[in-house]
């Protein structure tokens, strides 16, 4: 090696060294960069998984593995509920998950997720996008150490699988059901004795008796998860999540050490994700749902008194959080932004779907 070489190649490890030691980030090789990418989900939950694999592979494959990112599963590295405090003490670089998993750490995390009575997926990237969502998530990450993204939507949620008919609010009073955010906050002020479980464990725990009812998701995901096989009582709609949004959030520190190229890679990755797994959820919906049918499960709605129960209780969750400042400026922002939207959507998409589906039959 002549000297020239040798300068060249001693100021480029030397550069690098320097970097890697500033930022306490994971190593380099060949100018390559590995992220640890952690989930709330067990590895192969149907849809929500994919949605955090999808990230991972895009943001490998759109970096031409410049930026490698390794997905760890819920139980991998860290458990399903540790993946937060995993990457804001900088273990991890990045995590997927539910952001509502966190309404410890900030309350104001469930609008990111979803909120009782709160917005459909439309209605929710209309706010995020376009009427400050985005902006304000990333205010409640700069408490935490965390640029986050949406990265993921599992359209609206199911009431969920019970051992038992709810035929009036009183049916809740010591119902042990799973149900995590607000929603499950809303759910407690009914008398249920409320578990927030992470999704792997919630069909053992329905089997076993452990919990009596369970919310996950939709009919597609839902019937992976196999809860017909202990119950066939489903109920179809629900009031905690009408447009579920996921998340990915990397480590402040890490998202800035990247080059700006590579941190707009991360923002369309996610947004991607976004809508691929909201296609995903809603296309595979129906035809599980009649397989459902097909196999036994009796589909049911809750009785009006039961949905003004629910409104009532998630209104004074609600009202409970909004002495928070925060909380209160996201909760505005995002309950002005639906009442706008859903004024021109239940007028236009709403009324052409409902004439839609009468003249089809």
């Amino acid at each position: 090696m002549d000297r020239r070489s040798f300068l060249r190649t001693s100021a480029l490890g030397g550069a690098a060294a320097a970097t890697t030691t500033a930022l306490a980030a994971p190593a380099y090789a060949q100018g390559k960069r590995t992220l640890t990418l952690v989930t709330t989900w067990g590895r192969g939950l149907a849809g929500v998984h994919d949605s955090a694999q999808r990230c991972a592979d895009s943001i490998t494959a759109m970096t031409d593995g410049q930026l490698t990112v390794e997905l760890k599963a819920a139980g991998e590295l860290v458990g399903a509920f540790e993946v937060f405090d995993a990457v804001t003490s900088g273990q991890a670089d990045m995590y997927h998950g539910a952001d509502y998993y966190f309404v410890g750490q900030h309350p104001g995390y469930a609008f990111f997720t979803a909120v009782p009575f709160g917005m459909t997926a439309q209605e929710l990237v209309n706010w995020y996008y376009q009427d400050g969502g985005h902006e304000l998530h990333d205010e409640l990450g700069q408490i935490f150490g965390l640029k986050s993204f949406l990265a993921g939507n599992t359209g609206a949620q199911a009431g969920g699988w019970y051992s038992r008919e709810i035929n009036s609010p009183e049916d809740f009073k010591g119902l042990k059901f799973r149900m995590p955010g607000l929603g499950g906050k809303a759910l407690g002020k009914l008398g249920a004795s409320v578990q927030n479980l992470p999704g792997g464990e919630v069909y053992q725990a329905l089997a076993s008796g452990a919990i009596d009812g369970t919310e996950w998701i939709g009919p597609w995901a839902d019937e992976k998860a196999g809860f017909q096989e202990i119950t066939k009582i489903y109920y179809t709609a629900g009031f905690h999540e009408p447009g579920a949004g996921l998340s990915l959030a990397t480590n402040r520190d890490v998202y800035d050490s990247l080059s700006p190229a590579h941190q707009k890679v991360i923002e369309i990755a996610a947004g991607e994700a976004h809508q691929w797994n909201l296609a995903q959820f809603l296309a595979n919906n129906g035809a599980a749902l009649q397989r459902l049918q097909a196999s036994g499960v009796k589909l049911m709605e809750f009785p009006d008194s039961v949905w003004d129960a629910f409104g009532a209780a998630s209104m004074e969750v609600h009202a409970e959080n909004m002495g928070d400042e925060l909380y209160k400026k996201i909760h505005d922002s995002a309950m002005a932004s639906m009442k706008s939207s859903s004024a021109w959507l239940e007028k236009s998409s709403g009324a052409y779907t409902k004439q839609r589906d009468r003249v089809l039959g």
